[in-house]
């Protein structure tokens, strides 16, 4: 089957709104032959980014709604590719009706030719008549993002519909930075330094991931560096229990084990199953096999909620917490563009409750003195400082502390209830970070 009627297939679910494309697309890749997935990658992310305008250009060229999400993703691949890709005319059409016929819509090419044509032709007329619907957006996300970021959001939409740069994460226990970055510079790799976190380099230009020396030994690996901040923020000490709560898929997990190979013990916490294999792979890459351990932690893997303190907890206080909170991931949109597809404005209201829970239950098993590093992949206020200021006032034994990095440089915007950063279109993603320290009570 060919590059785009597999792109056909991945995109389908999303546009259906029932499933996002970190399930779909893996398999189209794996059945996609090796030359063409980069390809594939940028029809399905590409098509996604800007499903809404193509959705938008395209309802006047149909007579009626098509409720067929393979036939719509098909349509809207093809506009992607006539107007994003800027693919040669004949090649764009020809090959995706020749992506419908290998998915046994032969009966449907005359349609999906036809439609494509007719956006070629009255491209301009289109598209004028579309501008208004440019940031690619759904319109409660639109009206969230004036409200709370009203100077900021044409740049947030700028930078939620541009391709994320790739940023990695050298592993410090086994090498410096600075070598690390010396040694992909000489194989030719375009890679600069991080400018916030110290662990982080950040590819210039799109490369092959999977190609990159390092990745398969776990001396590299892959995190955006904002995401990188929060091990670099927490900064366990030796000697401390460590809680990684919501912990898959474990990238955050193996940082603060980079960071502190010394601590006395730490779990990771998460309710998927099948993410938590990807913790234990990615802890197993970094040297810390929970089967095995060679570091002298006590590292434990348990799938459990982790608002349900019964199930997990052994009555031991924490000294340190990260809690990487459930939300909206507003702040990644340009890493999961189908986050605009799937996401609804009801849904902020659940993860908000979800949030103030776990921060509630979590509060609990924290020592006097200890702290807790709340943080979210979100832009919205009600997911970050809005919660944070209600859990203050609720929590008398609760105070927000400054964040800090060891190099003493600080990145985004700080408010009283944390530090809020905004994606940047070369450099991290949109991501909030607050530090609770629990006040010893006399």
């Amino acid at each position: 089957m060919g590059v785009r009627a597999l792109a056909a297939q991945a995109l389908a679910p999303t546009l259906a709104g029932e499933r996002s494309l970190s399930s779909t697309l893996p398999p189209a890749q794996k059945a996609c032959r090796s030359e063409d997935v980069g390809l594939l990658q940028e029809l399905v992310q590409g098509t996604a980014r800007h499903a809404i305008y193509y959705r938008t250009l395209i309802k006047p060229l149909l007579e009626r709604a098509t409720k067929d999400h393979t036939v719509e993703a098909l349509l809207l691949l093809g506009a992607h590719q006539l107007l994003g890709m800027r693919i040669p005319d004949h090649a764009a059409l020809a090959e995706t009706v020749e992506a419908a016929r290998q998915l046994g819509m032969d009966k449907l090419t005359g349609f999906i030719n036809g439609v494509l044509r007719n956006l070629q032709r009255r491209e301009a007329e289109l598209v004028h008549a579309a501008k208004l619907m440019t940031h690619a957006h759904p319109a409660w996300l639109l009206r969230a993002l004036e409200k709370d970021w009203p100077a900021q959001m044409d740049n947030i939409i700028a930078a939620n519909n541009s391709p994320a740069s790739t940023t990695l994460r050298v592993h410090r226990g086994r090498q410096t930075r600075e070598a690390a970055l010396a040694h992909l510079v000489d194989d030719g790799l375009p890679v600069v330094a991080t400018h916030f976190s110290p662990d982080g380099l950040r590819l210039t230009e799109p490369v092959p991931i999977h190609s990159l020396p390092g990745l398969a030994s776990g001396d590299l690996s892959v995190q955006d560096e904002a995401a990188q901040l929060a091990a670099c923020f927490l900064a366990p000490a030796a000697g401390e229990r460590v809680l990684d709560a919501c912990a898959a898929p474990g990238g955050k997990t193996a940082h603060l084990l980079e960071i502190q190979p010394a601590l006395h013990s730490l779990i990771a916490l998460d309710n998927d199953p099948q993410r938590l294999v990807r913790v234990e792979e990615n802890l197993a890459r970094a040297g810390f096999a929970t089967d095995h351990p060679t570091s002298g932690v006590n590292i434990r893997v348990a799938c459990a909620e982790a608002a349900d303190l019964d199930s997990w907890w052994d009555g031991e206080k924490f000294d340190a917490i990260l809690l990487d909170a459930p939300c909206s991931a507003t702040g990644v949109i340009r890493r999961h563009p189908d986050i605009k597809l799937l996401r609804r404005s009801t849904d902020i209201a659940q993860t908000v409750a979800i949030q103030a829970e776990l921060l509630q239950r979590l509060w609990l098993t924290l020592k006097p003195g200890g702290r807790l590093l709340y943080a979210t992949c979100s832009l919205l206020k009600a997911e970050n400082e809005d919660q944070i200021i209600g859990f203050l006032a609720r929590t008398p034994d609760a105070q927000c502390i400054p964040l800090q990095l060891p190099g003493g440089d600080m990145p985004g915007q700080w408010r009283p209830q944390g530090r809020q950063l905004l994606p940047e279109p070369d450099g991290y993603d949109g991501f909030y970070f607050a530090m609770l320290m629990k006040v010893p009570q006399r």
